[in-house]
């Protein structure tokens, strides 16, 4: 946390940029306020970079527009409506959007836009107090009438507006709450805390696509596990993703000393770490945290107690792929997300497997096939979902993960086992066979793929012998 002459420090240098002071000026000169609002102000004093600069003025979008076409090398209209202008001013990209103060009809998020006359009126209608801060310019003067620079020492999250009138004018700002959590370290104050118990159900009016993006901006925070955990509390998570919360009081054979929720939140803590080990300059990988979070939500449907009493979760894999890919296609996530999510779950508990006896080569290069494109995300998830107390047993399951990789890497550099083809191709095998398209054509693929798998690189001439062979057999009976 900057201090608040350190953070009024980094604005000034960011007022006086070539770009913005010019833009200030054309506004006083016009005769009209124009500030800089919201995020930028906040992270001045986190200490955080600024970048996404947001304005705000008392000018109208079409006086806003005269105002800026003389210094702009382009501008356009990203919602004239709704009083937002885009613009760029030696070669930098800036938004002015004129004050406002919505009123909600109540049965939508979509308010009917009203612009304001003050900047005091415009900052009160935003979500939390953090975001109510503005930067005057070109005197720059911070206006704080909600206490923002208090709730930021306090590192608290608080509404400008009485918590329950605010969530239920838009109930999406409950679920900015738990992203703001995770991004800023923030907690919320009781208050927004009941706000969002109780009007949980509201965001039944949210739009799907909505929802997913505040989830997926979530998950991709440095440390998504508070916000979760927001959610499950308030119950919103069970308008959001039901399946998380289900996981509470399912304890897990496997890991005694914690519920399956509690491992599930593990496993994503300990993924993300793996992620940024493996890959430090990549950006937050969705799919990954998506399937680490949701890998284990089969086991509620699959939950048996047998005979002395030990609970079992049999198929658990199978089930939760599907459970995962039904929910995230009502989330309207795109379909690669989806497909990929669902066959890493599919395939997290595959690995177990392997140290219960060596693996054959041909084991090995399946469980290549099988991953696909997947199979780096698949390395991080298995690695992850060790999350036991017991570090001789955590140890024999790392070294055990090692020992595949190393087998992995090994096949790979001898028989690009990532790319794992029949010796013959479909064309290859209609033309020796003298068959035509069909059936018949990929069962002989495929019983080449296993030789492949099997017995690695046969070479033409062999998996010709071979596959006569099979096609005469096959023939004969």
């Amino acid at each position: 946390m900057e201090s608040v002459a350190s953070a009024i420090t980094r604005l000034a240098a960011l007022a006086e940029a070539p770009h913005i002071s010019r833009l200030a000026r054309a506004f006083a000169d016009a005769g009209h306020e124009l500030a800089l609002v919201g995020g930028p102000v906040r992270d001045a004093f986190l200490g955080r970079e600024l970048h996404d600069l947001d304005f705000t003025t008392d000018a109208h979008p079409d006086r806003i527009v005269d105002i800026v076409a003389p210094i702009a090398q382009t501008h356009w209209d990203i919602g004239r409506a709704f009083g937002t202008i885009g613009a760029v001013i030696d070669g930098h990209t800036v938004e002015i959007t004129t004050y406002r103060t919505d009123a909600y009809d109540g049965e939508t998020r979509k308010p009917e836009v009203e612009f304001g006359t003050s900047l005091e009126g415009d900052l009160v209608r935003r979500d939390f107090t953090v975001n109510s801060m503005a930067l005057r310019l070109p005197e720059q003067k911070l206006v704080d009438p909600s206490g923002g620079v208090e709730d930021l020492v306090a590192r608290r999250l608080a509404t400008p507006a009485a918590a329950d009138v605010s969530f239920g004018d838009d109930p999406l700002r409950m679920l900015r709450a738990a992203r703001f959590t995770s991004q800023l370290g923030f907690v919320v104050t009781d208050d927004v805390q009941e706000a969002m118990r109780a009007l949980a159900p509201r965001l039944e009016i949210i739009s799907a696509e909505r929802i997913s993006d505040e989830l997926s901006k979530l998950l991709r925070t440095d440390a998504p596990r508070a916000g979760i955990e927001l959610l499950v509390e308030t119950g919103l998570a069970e308008h959001v993703l039901p399946e998380i919360p289900a996981l509470r009081l399912q304890v897990d054979e496997h890991h005694h000393h914690k519920d399956v929720y509690q491992h599930s939140l593990t496993v994503l803590d300990q993924a993300i770490d793996l992620e940024r080990e493996r890959h430090p300059d990549a950006a937050p990988d969705l799919t990954l945290r998506l399937a680490a979070l949701m890998h284990d939500i089969g086991k509620p449907a699959t939950k048996r107690t047998e005979a002395g009493g030990v609970v079992t979760f049999h198929h658990h894999d199978v089930v939760g792929a599907k459970l995962a890919a039904k929910r995230l296609r009502s989330l309207r996530f795109d379909k690669e997300t989806v497909t990929s999510v669902s066959r890493l779950i599919e395939l997290h508990l595959r690995f177990f497997g392997y140290t219960e006896g060596a693996w054959t080569d041909s084991a090995v290069r399946r469980y290549v096939r099988d991953a696909g494109d997947q199979l780096e995300r698949l390395h991080i998830l298995t690695r992850a979902d060790v999350t036991t107390r017991n570090r001789r047993k955590a140890d024999r399951l790392a070294h055990a993960y090692d020992d595949l990789e190393d087998r992995i890497a090994e096949l790979s550099a001898q028989e690009e086992i990532a790319a794992v083809r029949p010796d013959l191709d479909g064309e290859q095998i209609m033309a020796l066979l003298g068959i035509s398209p069909g059936r018949e054509v990929g069962e002989a693929y495929r019983f080449l793929l296993e030789l492949r798998l099997d017995e690695g690189p046969l070479g033409e001439e062999e998996a010709t012998r071979r596959l006569r062979e099979w096609h005469a057999e096959r023939t004969a009976g």
